[in-house]
């Protein structure tokens, strides 16, 4: 029997988070009961630990641009389940994403019980939407990777033309190991036998190292943009214009992080036209521009300034801090909340000096750190720092009291909740 939408999320959001044996042969077995879906697919394969969700959506802007049938998925989802599951730009339907869940769901009731106890929410996701983007005809998917790469469900797939590996940092490392050299061999675990790669120019040295001798054990050619080649163009506040490689451009997102991830997405898609695609400069140019990530820096409001960012690692808050600096912001009161584990005492030594005031609030999840715990950790880098139960009331007062700007940061679980009451 079909399940209507809201049955279908509450039974995929019912399935384990994480099972006792993780790894690509769970999905695997899933999608050998529903067909085999991902046979009828080529992909492009995005890890790491920040940027994925960037290039994902701006690679699917190219090769929509180019006039192809573009899937993309991305994860987590910010406001709506559904923009895990985008073709050629728009999220599924609702109807048809019950339809998809149905089917996945009818496929696990035919496994044994022992394979399908070993099924997550992660990988019922995953074959969802392979399954969806093989019914559609998809010339082409985006895809990022949930966690690492080696182990992720994503990695169930063969046909990866392009490999992606965007900037690696420390992040689950309980999972993935505590090196960035440990956790760069994680993801480049998504390598197929003689896939092109393309990696993030501005890596840790050790990141690198790795990531050079997976292509190499592969004999994947492997694609470094080189940083003399970047050139910063000045634009209006938060603007991200640059030249890079004969192309000018425009890149929707602010920070030079954003235009090392562009670059990335320029070399996909050559590596693509390798592949026997067609995408011209035009293309590029055209799709970079017109791609849309919220909550990524994202600049909801000019005066009085109101940004908000999904950032949710010393990375993101580094990242995030380098924009802030460049465009000279300071004193903004910040509403934070992280989840529990992400080393928030990181995080707020890195946006310390552009912050007058912290309003510590909880994000809904329970994996959250509870705000007095992060107030607690603010203190030590903020005079001014009040704990607040009520995210909306503590969004509300930061914009009635401050001068400088509003900073709201630290989970995409918080900026889910907030975003709507900037953007209806």
């Amino acid at each position: 029997m079909s399940m209507h939408y809201e049955e279908a999320l509450t039974w995929v959001h019912g399935l384990p988070r994480l099972c006792s044996a993780p790894g690509p042969q769970n999905e695997r077995a899933l999608l050998e009961a529903l067909g085999r879906p991902q046979d009828a697919l080529k992909f492009v394969h995005v890890a790491g630990t920040n940027g994925k969700g960037s290039a994902v959506l701006m690679l699917a802007g190219v090769l929509k641009a180019a006039g192809l049938r573009v899937g993309a998925t991305v994860s987590p989802f910010v406001l709506d389940f559904r923009e895990r599951f985008q073709l050629n730009g728009e999220m599924i339907g609702k109807e048809a994403c019950a339809s998809i869940l149905t089917q996945v769901r009818s496929a696990m009731e035919r496994m044994p019980p022992a394979q399908r106890g070993q099924i997550a929410e992660f990988d019922a996701v995953t074959a969802a939407a392979l399954l969806w983007f093989a019914q559609q005809g998809c010339d082409i998917v985006c895809m990022e990777t949930g966690l690492g790469g080696r182990l992720d469900a994503t990695n169930a797939v063969d046909n990866t033309l392009v490999a992606c590996i965007m900037a690696i940092g420390k992040d689950h490392t309980e999972l993935l190991g505590d090196t960035c050299a440990r956790i760069a061999e994680e993801k480049c675990g998504i390598f197929k036998h003689g896939c092109s790669v393309v990696a993030y120019p501005a890596q840790p040295e050790e990141a690198m190292r790795q990531i050079e001798a997976c292509a190499a054990a592969a004999h994947c050619p492997l694609c470094v943009p080189e940083l003399e080649d970047f050139h910063f163009r000045r634009g209006g506040p938060f603007e991200n214009r640059v030249s890079y490689g004969g192309y000018d451009l425009n890149v929707p997102f602010a920070g030079r992080h954003q235009a090392y991830n562009a670059a990335v997405v320029v070399h996909a898609a050559l590596a693509l036209c390798e592949h026997g695609f067609s995408i011209s400069d035009e293309a590029i140019m055209q799709g970079i521009a017109a791609a849309h990530n919220p909550a990524r820096i994202e600049v909801l409001q000019r005066r009085p300034l109101i940004i908000l960012d999904g950032m949710h690692n010393p990375d993101g808050a580094r990242a995030l801090a380098a924009v802030l600096r460049a465009e000279h912001v300071q004193g903004l009161t910040a509403v934070m909340g992280v989840l529990r584990g992400k080393n928030e005492t990181e995080m707020l030594r890195a946006l310390s000096p552009y912050l007058a005031r912290i309003y510590a609030v909880q994000p809904p999840s329970p994996r959250a750190l509870g705000a007095e715990e992060l107030a607690a950790a603010a203190g030590r880098v903020c005079q001014d720092v009040s704990v607040w139960h009520d995210v909306r009331q503590a969004v509300r007062h930061a914009l009635q009291s401050s001068h400088s700007g509003v900073l709201i940061c630290g989970s995409l679980y918080l900026a889910a909740q907030v975003r709507p009451m900037f953007c209806p």
